[in-house]
């Protein structure tokens, strides 16, 4: 009896448990498998910022996944030949290029870094994307940004974001000096789009601009991919 008894405490105390858990651990931004309504985070950005880029979405990037978002999703989805129900699941994350397993921190719509520890690298990687590139699609910016974060991810570049940067000769903006600019929000975006892990260029490792290039070497790189103004190269 006294065996029962305390089986049955212990079953309540579990239930109560769980129901504490239930009604007031805070949502969870986003799962490994789908991003939808009731969303909240890091990754919501990322998603809202990329389809108000491309004409899909006009609220704001709040990093809320409401019915606007939704909406936008469906639009993407129809337009692009995925499942139409304003989840972004595997398929419509792959469409859009993010990838789902991947930690988007929050962050401020605003454009101002965190004091997170990639505070720096993020400023630093959004320097060069104003410096090299502002004034091209914004795809283009989110591009040069991957070039870097490709190359310190490659053993044949420096292990970090400034050691890549500042290699003697590697991007023109350090060498006229157009790298001490303040980035705007535009191009604080774009490399936070790429440190979340948006590639547009598929693993490309240089590029360059055909018609201001004065190296003879680095037209000789096989060009797979062409972004505004710039072309791209993965070696």
């Amino acid at each position: 009896m006294n065996n029962l008894y305390r089986k049955m405490i212990y079953l309540l105390l579990a239930i109560g448990f769980v129901a504490t858990l239930l009604f007031t651990a805070p949502q969870v931004s986003f799962s490994a498998t789908s991003v939808k309504m009731g969303s909240e985070g890091g990754i919501v950005r990322v998603i809202q910022r990329r389809l108000k880029t491309w004409g899909y979405y006009d609220g704001n990037i709040d990093g809320i996944y409401g019915e606007k978002t939704r909406d936008a999703v469906i639009k993407f989805q129809q337009k692009n030949g995925a499942k139409v129900d304003g989840i972004v699941g595997t398929e419509t994350a792959a469409l859009i290029g993010i990838n789902l397993n991947n930690s988007y921190e929050s962050t401020s719509t605003s454009g101002s870094t965190s004091s997170s520890n990639t505070s720096s690298d993020l400023y630093l990687l959004a320097r060069v994307v104003y410096g090299e590139a502002r004034g091209e699609p914004y795809t283009g910016q989110v591009a040069v940004a991957a070039v870097i974060l490709n190359r310190v991810a490659s053993p044949d570049f420096p292990n970090t974001i400034s050691g890549v940067v500042y290699q003697p000769w590697a991007f023109t903006c350090v060498n006229d000096g157009q790298i001490n600019l303040t980035p705007d929000a535009t191009a604080i975006n774009a490399a936070r789009d790429a440190m979340n892990g948006w590639d547009p260029t598929y693993g490309a490792l240089y590029y360059y601009n055909p018609q201001t290039a004065t190296s003879q070497w680095i037209r000789q790189l096989n060009v797979h991919l062409t972004i505004g103004r710039h072309v791209f190269a993965r070696g």
